[in-house]
């Protein structure tokens, strides 16, 4: 039993002297922060580059009479004075489109469905502005407007 009592507190002297040798060993000094000189570029104010840096983001939701959404509505946007569409797309499940067009022109927007009558709102894109948001409001054909 003596023998066993020696080689438990043996070993837990061991164990305790290892713990106190690594508490006091000293750590390693903390990274030095980089001290990289700023890139030329930056402190330079750039212009936004990428291929929608001239772009017009034309927002809208589309509803029907009552007031509830209107889904797959078809948009199709041309610019001012043009016979052909060059955007065309359809209003998401919530009534909701967005097409990028080019900035510096005037566009008509033209919402259609069957059944209704097609709306058309123009959209000046020659500001500095660079969204428009529309709402449309479908009647259906043969109906009085309210």
């Amino acid at each position: 039993m003596a023998s066993r009592r020696s080689l438990l507190i043996s070993g837990m002297t061991i164990f305790f002297a290892a713990l106190q040798a690594a508490a006091q060993s000293p750590q390693p000094p903390p990274p030095a922060p980089q001290t990289q000189a700023p890139a030329a570029e930056s402190s330079t104010k750039k212009k936004p580059s990428g291929k929608h840096q001239h772009d017009f983001l034309i927002k809208g939701t589309v509803f029907t009479q009552e007031g509830l959404s209107f889904a797959d509505a078809r948009i199709q946007i041309r610019r001012a004075g043009e016979k052909s569409f060059h955007w065309k797309d359809e209003a998401n499940s919530r009534g909701e489109f967005a097409i990028r067009v080019v900035q510096g022109s005037k566009y008509e927007v033209i919402v259609s469905a069957k059944g209704y009558k097609d709306q058309l709102k123009p959209v000046d894109a020659t500001g500095s502005e660079r969204i428009e948001e529309l709402v449309f409001h479908m009647e259906r054909e043969g109906s009085k407007p309210s």
